[in-house]
């Protein structure tokens, strides 16, 4: 079917085209907005940021300190095993690993290094270079 000459109306194509294309970018824009990072999200972690703790347990010292540690593996939080840094990371779902126990998440940190000093049987840590 052709148009006369001089209509200013689109062809079924040239509607479903635009169409097709409208839609695809707000998908698109859609997908872009849940995936972009809201400033929500780094505020709820500081609110989730475990407490301090100073403690012995099985004869080591651990301690813990919100705004300690390497803020780009352990989001600010430092833990010291008798006075050494224990190098931790928070991962994505809020759990914790040390480089004692790589292959066990743990709740907080506290668990960890409990379970490090465990793992650690009376050896010392070793700075890492």
């Amino acid at each position: 079917m052709s148009q006369p000459s001089g209509s200013s109306r689109p062809t079924r194509r040239q509607a479903i085209g635009v169409t097709a294309g409208a839609l695809t970018a707000f998908i698109l824009a859609g997908i872009a907005h849940a995936a972009a990072p809201s400033g929500h999200a780094m505020a709820d972690d500081a609110h989730d940021m475990p407490e301090a703790f100073d403690e012995v347990f099985q004869g080591r010292r651990i301690q813990g300190t919100p705004g300690a540690g390497h803020m780009h593996h352990g989001g600010g939080y430092g833990v010291r095993i008798d006075g050494r840094e224990l190098h931790v990371m928070r991962n994505a779902d809020g759990t914790w690993i040390s480089v004692v126990n790589h292959y066990e998440t743990f709740a907080t940190p506290r668990a960890l290094a409990r379970a490090a000093v465990v793992e650690l049987q009376g050896a010392e840590l070793v700075p890492l270079l």
